[in-house]
C-alpha cells in the first residue's frame, strides 16, 4: 500500500486544497466560456476569447506555446494547445498546492528561540 502514497500525495496537492480548487475552477470557467463563445457570437471572425485561459495558465503555458512554435512553426494543431492548457493548469495547481502546504507547515512548526 505504500506504493500509492506518492500518487495520493500528488493528487491531494493538485486537487484537494482551497488554492488549487479555486485556481482550477477559474481555469475551467475560462475554458467553458471560450468553448461556448461561438454559440452566441454573431461574427464569423476569430475571437480572442481563448487568450483568457492561456493567460490564467501562462507561466507553464508559455513553455507549451514555445514548444508548439518550435515543433510545428505556425501550424501547431489545436489539440496540442488544448492539451497544453490542461497540463499547464495541472502543473500550476500542483505548484499552488505545494506552496500552500509549505506555508502551512511553517506556521505549524514550533518556534526555535
Amino acid at each position: 500500500m505504500k506504493a500509492d502514497r506518492p500518487i495520493r500525495t500528488l493528487a491531494r496537492l493538485t486537487f484537494a486544497n482551497p488554492a488549487s480548487v479555486l485556481y482550477l475552477s477559474l481555469v475551467g470557467i475560462a475554458v467553458a466560456v471560450a468553448a461556448a463563445e461561438p454559440l452566441w457570437s454573431d461574427t464569423a471572425e476569430g475571437s480572442l476569447v481563448w487568450v483568457w485561459p492561456a493567460l490564467f495558465t501562462f507561466p507553464a503555458f508559455g513553455f507549451v506555446a514555445w514548444l508548439g512554435e518550435a515543433a510545428w512553426a505556425a501550424d501547431a494543431p489545436a489539440w496540442f494547445f488544448a492539451g497544453g492548457l490542461v497540463v499547464s493548469a495541472l502543473v500550476q495547481s500542483l505548484a499552488l498546492g505545494a506552496t500552500l502546504r509549505a506555508l502551512r507547515g511553517r506556521r505549524h512548526e514550533p518556534s526555535r528561540a
